[in-house]
């Protein structure tokens, strides 16, 4: 079974190589889509053994999209450059398939101890449309992703919480009982209570009131530090 990582990145050098080498450690391909980067993500990406298309402007929705189309394995996995998953991950997601899930995800960690990140971490291995965070990265068959038509390119943010809502009223959606390890760097650039408590609500918030996405993208850019 076939596993091609999609990665969407914009201006990730410092992460890139290291998102690549150790996604190639399961699986089949690696492909990075680079939104226009204007350090040397797409070369380092090169580097590192993924195949690279390079398509300036394009939000993340639109680049996994563009990966998804580009891929030619038997699951699609969709990872953040800044995220690593566990050892062994394309040997859960394998067996994960084999039981019959036709998506799903990981449980989440931080790369910090502050308890608020602690508790919203913990809170991914409850089985809600809520607590399904990008970062947790997502596996999915080609089929199924093509069924319910990909990713929203309407969607400035909640993208991927988005999809995981859509693929779970279309068949079964698991979460493996192993953690992806995610940078804090956003929360660290504008606060752990800040995000928690003041940007992440706001933007869940936006999106169930179907505040148009142009709107909720300058929110989110006059929010956030980072």
């Amino acid at each position: 079974m076939r596993i091609s990582a999609v990665i969407p990145a914009l201006d990730e050098a410092r992460e890139i190589a290291a998102a690549v080498s150790t996604l190639l450690r399961g699986a089949t391909e690696v492909i990075v889509i680079d939104g226009g980067s204007i350090d040397d993500t797409a070369d380092r990406a090169r580097a590192a053994g993924a195949l690279v298309k390079v398509a300036p402007g394009t939000s993340r929705a639109v680049a996994m999209n563009i990966g998804a189309a580009l891929a030619r394995g038997d699951v699609l996995y969709f990872v953040h450059a800044d995220c690593r998953p566990p050892a062994g991950f394309a040997d859960d997601i394998r067996a994960a398939i084999g039981a019959g899930a036709q998506s799903g995800c990981f449980r989440l960690r931080f790369d910090s101890q502050h308890w608020l990140l602690r508790l919203s971490a913990w809170c991914t291995r409850l089985d809600i449309d809520a607590v399904r965070f990008g970062d947790q990265s997502l596996f999915v068959l080609p089929g199924l992703l093509r069924a319910i038509g990909g990713f929203d390119e309407q969607l400035a943010v909640m993208e991927d919480q988005d999809l995981a809502r859509r693929l779970r009223r279309r068949g079964r959606f698991v979460v493996i009982p192993r953690p992806v390890t995610a940078s804090a760097r956003y929360y660290r650039a504008n606060g752990v209570y800040r995000t928690q408590l003041l940007i992440y609500p706001t933007m869940v918030a936006l999106y169930h009131l179907r505040v148009p996405q142009a709107a909720i993208g300058l929110v989110h850019r006059r929010l956030r530090r980072y």
